[in-house]
């Protein structure tokens, strides 16, 4: 089991990526607002994003190719369908995560505050942006894969010792499994979906299985990751489900306002003592941390994947794209103003975004000349085809909220 355990690493990169500050501020008011009664929309999104991230890992580990690189080749006769796709990608990615990125940075930010009050924003933001440079740029993929490891086991057990701390009840956490959607949760349910289901997660994931065992034999290489993918993928949605139920068992049904983790992680000091805000503050910390360093990571990949095929020029455009989205993520962190017009932007080229890459990415597991034996069978098949559904019925409903605001 130990050395089983060792081939963990893609997949964690992969879970710290949708345990973000929007992971956690939408699992907190799902609790807070319905109880336990939305947990079966984590546990449907876990194994639906479980599903998709077993075909990236195939992509990568077994074929040895990154999604983009997939997409590439899928498109290589076609130029304006591969410009499209490009352009595309482009748009959610690059601009939609540095739009993004600022949110991150001051989702970790926020942690330290619920924690530390007297630290000032300008301060915390900076020493943040700070420490996800240094992880970025100055060690190679191992010492980001370890860092990112690490930040995972983090929020597991702050988010752990903190469920443990407010006691709830299992049996009302249990009935939460069976779907239903009380009134006026659509929305927060097509929320805790569309957080754990990101398009950019599935090109980090690919190609960090494709560098982690870019020199492992194929079989062995897929096994690992398939191993890893589950696990990761798994804790990731375990993680998420404990801050719902926290969030349940401690505010639902009562008067206090909760609008994200920062304002639970102070509440919960009055009643739990001051062992669970920090440790609620510890998680938050974690979670922003964690997508501040895997928005610029994925969005390195997928850009690079896209531009170049030579792998020097390919590590200088991640370099590039990296410091772009960081770049453009501290500004709007510093500036404490969200860049809506960029976002609104960037919330319709994802919704277009998220089937399409569905598609493309079932298109590959399909394809002999990539994988051989190892690919799709007739289950996996129709098992993809309802989680692309869901996708793309969650672009659809996200674009139409866009849509809404100018009608």
């Amino acid at each position: 089991m130990l050395r089983r355990l060792r081939a963990v690493g893609p997949g964690a990169l992969a879970a710290a990526a949708f345990i973000g500050p929007g992971t956690v501020t939408t699992a907190t008011i799902a609790g807070a607002r319905y109880g336990f009664s939305l947990v079966w929309a984590l546990v449907f999104a876990t194994l639906a994003a479980m599903t998709l991230h077993e075909m990236a890992v195939r992509l990568g580990a077994y074929s040895k190719r990154g999604l983009g690189e997939a997409i590439i080749e899928a498109t290589a006769s076609a130029r304006i369908a591969r410009r499209t796709i490009a352009g595309l990608i482009f748009a959610a990615l690059l601009i939609g995560n540095a739009a993004y990125e600022g949110g991150n940075i001051a989702g970790a930010a926020l942690g330290v505050e619920a924690a530390f009050a007297s630290i000032n924003r300008t301060v915390s933001v900076a020493a943040i942006i700070a420490l996800a440079a240094a992880i970025l740029f100055l060690g190679g993929y191992k010492l980001i894969e370890r860092c990112l490891v690490a930040i995972v086991i983090l929020m597991s057990v702050c988010f752990l010792a903190t469920f443990v701390a407010v006691r709830p009840d299992l049996g009302a956490l249990a009935a939460g499994l069976v779907p239903a959607i009380p009134a006026g949760g659509v929305l927060v349910v097509i929320g805790l979906i569309g957080t754990t289901i990101v398009p950019y997660n599935l090109f980090l994931h690919a190609a960090a299985a494709k560098e982690r065992w870019a020199q492992t034999p194929p079989d062995e290489a897929l096994a690992n990751a398939r191993f890893d993918a589950t696990l990761s993928i798994g804790v990731g949605g375990l993680v998420s489900i404990l801050i719902l139920s926290t969030a349940a068992a401690s505010f639902f049904g009562s008067e206090t306002a909760i609008t994200n983790a920062g304002d639970m992680a102070r509440q919960l000091e009055p009643v739990f003592g001051p062992a669970s805000r920090y440790l609620m503050a510890a998680g938050l910390f974690a979670a922003g941390l964690s997508s501040a360093i895997t928005a610029p990571l994925a969005t390195g990949y997928a850009v690079s994947e896209l531009l170049a095929r030579d792998a020097s020029r390919r590590d200088t455009i991640r370099q590039i794209t990296m410091l772009v989205v960081l770049t453009a993520g501290a500004l709007a962190a510093l500036s404490g103003a969200a860049p809506i017009s960029i976002i609104v932007f960037a919330q319709v080229a994802n919704g277009i975004l998220l089937p399409v890459i569905g598609v493309f990415l079932l298109y590959a597991v399909n394809r002999r000349a990539l994988l051989a034996e190892k690919t799709n069978n007739l289950s996996a098949n129709v098992i993809g085809a309802g989680v692309l559904v869901l996708t793309a019925l969650l672009g659809a409903r996200a674009l139409y909220g866009v849509v809404a605001r100018f009608i």
